[in-house]
Parts: C-alpha cells; sequence; structure tokens
C-alpha cells in the first residue's frame, strides 16, 4: 500500500507538518503562512529522497486541504508542487484562492 493511500500521523507546529526519522532527523515537511483569518499560503514542499514515490508530498499537501476545510480557510499553492496538487485534484479546487 502506499503513504498516500494511508493515513499518515505527521508531526504537528503551527505552521508546518513534518516527518522525523527515528534518529530526529527531519525527512519530509509542508510549511505554510497564514497572513490572516481567511486563507494559507503553502510555501514549501520537501520530501527525502528516501521517502519519494511514496505518496509523502501528496500527504503532505492533503494534511493542509484538511486543516484549512476544518478552519473554513482557502489556500494559495505557491510552492510548485503544492500547485500542481491542486491543478491536479479537484478536490480541491473549492479551497483555491486565485
Amino acid at each position: 500500500m502506499r503513504k498516500e493511500e494511508m493515513d499518515m500521523e505527521f508531526l504537528i507546529d503551527s505552521n508546518r507538518f513534518y516527518l522525523e526519522d527515528a534518529n530526529g532527523e527531519l525527512t519530509a515537511e509542508i510549511t505554510f503562512t497564514r497572513p490572516n483569518n481567511d486563507f494559507f499560503i503553502i510555501d514549501h514542499t520537501g520530501v527525502n529522497d528516501s521517502l519519494r514515490g511514496q505518496g509523502v508530498a501528496q500527504a503532505l499537501v492533503k494534511a493542509v486541504v484538511d486543516k484549512a476545510r476544518a478552519e473554513n480557510m482557502k489556500i494559495i499553492p505557491l510552492c510548485p508542487f503544492a500547485k500542481l496538487e491542486f491543478e491536479k485534484k479537484e478536490e480541491y479546487a473549492d479551497l483555491w484562492r486565485r
């Protein structure tokens, strides 16, 4: 089963979701800002080479999408990867602040 098909348990800070390996080293993260109470700006998505191709980056974007839905927010995907995800996934269209 691909990681994107699983519910991933990301660590959470106020402006990012991320994963660490057993040594506490950062292996994946997505960062976003909240300029006001209307929208998030996704500005970075990064995944360690060891996790590439496993759906981790997609799951990170989905984590921000889920947070935006829960908080009734929109998203501006400035990060090229996040923008591509928004372009590919119709289910994100209602959250995309253009």
